[in-house]
């Protein structure tokens, strides 16, 4: 059987052929068919003379068929500087990773990134300069970016990208920030247009722009920390929100990590989940909330403070469990006395997989406690105090206690310390919110 013919991946600038390295002008060269944007196509001479073929909208429900239909040829495929960032490269090595029917060898010829470019020419180390694509993304991306003294680049998706990154950035207490939108780096036409977000008017110039963003927080904007347990005034919420201390304390027992997806069942306001997915930008989270005007709010939340990509769906537990991707850990807010929902989750958990209940009521306390005795774990009770004005003195207002049970799930049946086997996401299971650069 003849081993298929290497696909080709050519990454290009905004210098075109001129720009390109030997090595990757004779990949061009050499190439039966040609893919790419319909921009970069226009890029090479006539002399590179395969097929050229302009990807199709929307792009990767298309990679397989393409490949499929030209399998047997010399493909080469034209990305945006860098092919392996936030480019095609990767969408093709995640394509032919799960099938197998156009699956090939990958050979990849990269060009200087927008990245590399802007920060040659604004002087930022690359290591300490925060990126952020918007390419087929919200713009509430961006928020998570966003301190007080930040260096932080724009990937654009076109040339109304920079007024809308400044019109959040004035929402969201930023306005002083110093904006630079760098149009066409590398190229011939390259230019740096300049202003604040505050009172940004510049008019729209070429779609193939990055935007450099020198972080300024107004004064009297708040701060969102990095770890868990934002400001209650963070969220919109009508009551049911985790407080503070607690919610600190429960991010710090479901203990997140990179790529893990999270249930978060009675979302209420849906900060446990904003704060999981704020732990690192690969989590997911999955927020499940019965009340319609609830669930509405979550993902208003969501995007107010930066990760839009939290699923939220209206439903009743554990019915609408039905059909979610497998869970990494699993917080319950509210309904726990819901016949089958602890079964429901424990089950649905791998070997390894968190869960953690929060209650303030005796029947779910008592429901907790079994479970305790059951699978073991963790059993707390959770009191916060504040301190508040009595008459002319200061006394404590306690707010109600929070029992809390957290266990992990081992790997066979068996008593309290059995060992546990940890569980990775197999990659090519879809999550919720997953978007593809």
């Amino acid at each position: 059987m003849t081993a298929p013919l290497p696909l080709s991946v050519v990454g290009i600038g905004a210098d075109g052929w001129d720009g390109l390295s030997p090595a990757a002008r004779r990949e061009l060269g050499a190439a039966e068919v040609l893919i790419g944007g319909a921009r970069q196509l226009a890029l090479l001479p006539a002399e590179c003379a395969g097929e050229r073929v302009p990807w199709p909208s929307p792009l990767r429900p298309a990679v397989p068929g393409l490949l499929a239909a030209h399998a047997g040829r010399r493909v080469c495929v034209l990305a945006s500087g860098d092919p392996m960032f936030y480019g095609i490269g990767r969408t093709l090595t995640e394509v032919m990773a799960v099938d197998a029917a156009v699956r090939r060898p990958l050979r990849v010829v990269p060009h200087p990134s927008s990245v590399a470019y802007a920060c040659a020419r604004l002087g930022w180390a690359v290591e300490d300069t925060e990126v952020v694509t918007l390419v087929g993304r919200p713009a509430e991306n961006l928020v998570r970016a966003l301190y007080d003294g930040r260096r932080v680049l724009v990937l654009s998706a076109g040339a109304g990208t920079p007024a809308e990154v400044a019109e959040l950035l004035r929402d969201r207490g930023f306005g002083p920030s110093r904006m630079r939108v760098l149009e066409q780096l590398g190229g011939a036409h390259e230019r740096i247009a300049e202003g604040t977000a505050e009172d940004w008017d510049v008019s729209p110039g070429d779609p193939l722009n990055v935007i450099a963003l020198d972080c300024v927080r107004a004064p009297d904007a708040p701060r969102l920390p990095v770890v868990p347990g934002l400001p209650d005034d963070a969220y919109e919420h009508d009551g049911q929100l985790t407080k503070r201390h607690v919610r600190a304390a429960t991010l710090a027992a479901l203990a997140p990590e990179p790529g893990e997806l999270l249930w978060d069942i009675g979302g209420g306001s849906g900060s446990i989940a904003v704060e999981w997915l704020r732990a690192h930008r690969s989590c997911q989270a999955v927020s499940l909330e019965r009340d319609a005007v609830r669930a509405a709010r979550i993902g208003r939340n969501a995007r107010a403070l930066g990760v839009p990509a939290l699923r939220v769906v209206h439903g009743a537990a554990p019915a609408a469990l039905a059909g979610l991707p497998t869970p990494d850990a699993v917080f319950i807010g509210g309904g726990l006395t819901a016949p089958g929902l602890l079964d429901a989750c424990w089950d649905a958990l791998p070997p390894g997989g968190r869960l953690v209940a929060n209650t303030v009521t005796l029947e779910s306390e008592a429901l907790l406690t079994e479970w305790y005795r059951r699978h073991g774990g963790e059993l707390v009770r959770l009191a916060v105090a504040h301190a508040v004005p009595v008459g002319g003195f200061t006394g404590w207002r306690q707010a109600m206690p929070v029992t809390q049970w957290s266990a992990v799930k081992p790997a066979r049946s068996g008593p309290r310390g059995t060992t546990v086997t940890p569980r990775s996401q197999d990659p090519s299971q879809p999550l919720p919110g997953d978007r593809q650069p």
